[in-house]
C-alpha cells in the first residue's frame, strides 16, 4: 500500500484530539517563553538526522494546526532518509511554532522509528525469501498507540489487532480461566459470532489441534523455537486453512530462522516496544535567507 494513502485511516477528529491532549500535556499552564520570542511571523525547517523511514506526517500536521502554523512537506511518508536532509518547512506566530516544536518532534520521531524497525524486519523476512506478514503486536505505549499502529503500516509491516474488539485472541491465561483449550475456544468462537476471527495461543502440536478442531482460524506458537517448523507442518498437515502465527522473542537478527512454508505470520512486539527514536530538529531561519543545517561545534 502507498504510505501517502494510509493517512485516510486517520479520522481528523481523532488526530485533532490526540493533538490537544499532547499540547494539554506539555504546556498546561502559563507559556512564559512566549514572552521572549512574541508573536511576529517566522519560519523554520525540519531537518532529519538520522537515517529511517518518515513516518507520522498527518499528527505533525494536526499539532501545528492546532497552534495556528502551517507545514509544507518536502518529502513524502514513507520516504528514506538520508541525513542531513530537509523534510519540511513551518511556518506561523513565533510563540505558537515554538510552543508545538516539541510536541511534533516527539510524535515524528517515535512514529518514524517505529516505522523504520518495521521497514528492517519485513526486509529481512523478504531476503530470507518468506512471503508472509510481518506484524506488530499490542505491545505499545498508553495513549501512543494509534501512532505506533500507524508507523508499523508505513514501515510495511501490519498493525496485527488494534485493540480487544479487533480479534477474539485466546492467550494462555484465557485457557486457565476457561479450564482447558476446547473450552476456552468454543467460548471464543461463541462470542466472536460471524464477525470475528478466533486465535489460540498453544504451547504444544496436542494444544494446537485441539483448537484446531474446536473452531480456531489462528494459532499462536509463541516461544517455541526448534520445533516451531515440524510444529507448524504437522498442524498445516491436517488443517491446511489454519493461519499459523509465530513470536516470542524475535527479533531483527533472528527473525530469519522464524521464516518458513507453513507459517503465516510473524510478529515481534519490539517493533513498538524497543524502536529507537529518529533524530530530527526544527531551526528556526529568516526570511530571505537559504535554510542551513547548522555546522556541529
Amino acid at each position: 500500500m502507498d504510505p501517502e494513502g494510509l493517512a485516510l485511516l486517520l479520522p481528523p477528529t481523532t488526530l485533532a484530539a490526540l493533538a490537544d491532549s499532547w499540547l494539554r500535556e506539555d504546556c498546561p499552564g502559563l507559556n512564559h517563553a512566549a514572552l521572549v520570542t512574541g508573536a511576529a511571523p517566522s519560519q523554520a525547517v525540519l531537518w532529519a538526522k538520522s537515517p529511517g523511514v518518515l513516518a507520522g506526517r498527518p499528527f505533525f500536521d494536526a499539532i501545528f494546526a492546532r497552534v495556528n502554523c502551517q507545514v509544507s512537506w518536502l518529502l513524502p511518508e514513507g520516504s528514506k532518509l538520508v541525513p542531513v536532509a530537509r523534510v519540511a518547512e513551518v511556518r506561523g506566530p513565533a510563540h505558537c511554532l515554538l510552543l508545538g516544536e516539541r510536541v511534533a518532534l516527539n510524535t515524528l520521531a517515535r512514529c518514524s522509528g517505529v516505522a523504520s524497525a518495521a521497514a528492517a524486519a519485513v526486509e529481512a523476512a523478504r531476503e530470507a525469501g518468506w512471503a508472509g506478514h510481518v506484524a506488530g503486536t499490542r505491545k505499545t505505549t498508553p495513549g501512543f498507540r494509534l501512532v505506533e499502529k500507524y508507523g508499523l503500516l508505513v514501515g510495511g509491516a501490519k498493525a496485527h489487532r488494534y485493540d480487544l474488539g479487533g480479534l477474539v485472541m485466546v492467550k494462555d491465561n484465557h485457557v486457565v480461566a476457561a479450564g482447558g483449550v476446547g473450552e476456552a475456544v468454543r467460548g471464543a468462537r461463541q462470542a466472536a459470532d460471524f464477525a470475528l476471527k478466533v486465535e489460540v495461543e498453544c504451547g504444544s502440536l496436542q494444544e494446537a489441534v485441539e483448537a484446531a478442531e474446536a473452531g480456531a482460524d489462528l494459532v499462536l506458537l509463541d516461544n517455541f523455537k526448534p520445533e516451531l517448523h515440524p510444529t507448524a507442518a504437522a498442524l498445516k498437515a491436517r488443517f491446511p486453512g489454519v493461519g499459523v502465527e509465530a513470536s516470542g522473542g524475535i527479533t531483527l537478527v533472528n527473525l530469519p530462522r522464524f521464516c518458513g512454508p507453513h507459517i503465516d505470520v510473524i510478529s515481534l512486539g519490539m517493533l513498538t516496544q524497543a524502536a529507537p527514536a529518529l533524530d530530527f530538529s526544527l531551526k528556526l531561519f529568516a526570511e530571505g535567507t537559504a535554510p542551513v543545517y547548522p555546522a556541529l561545534p
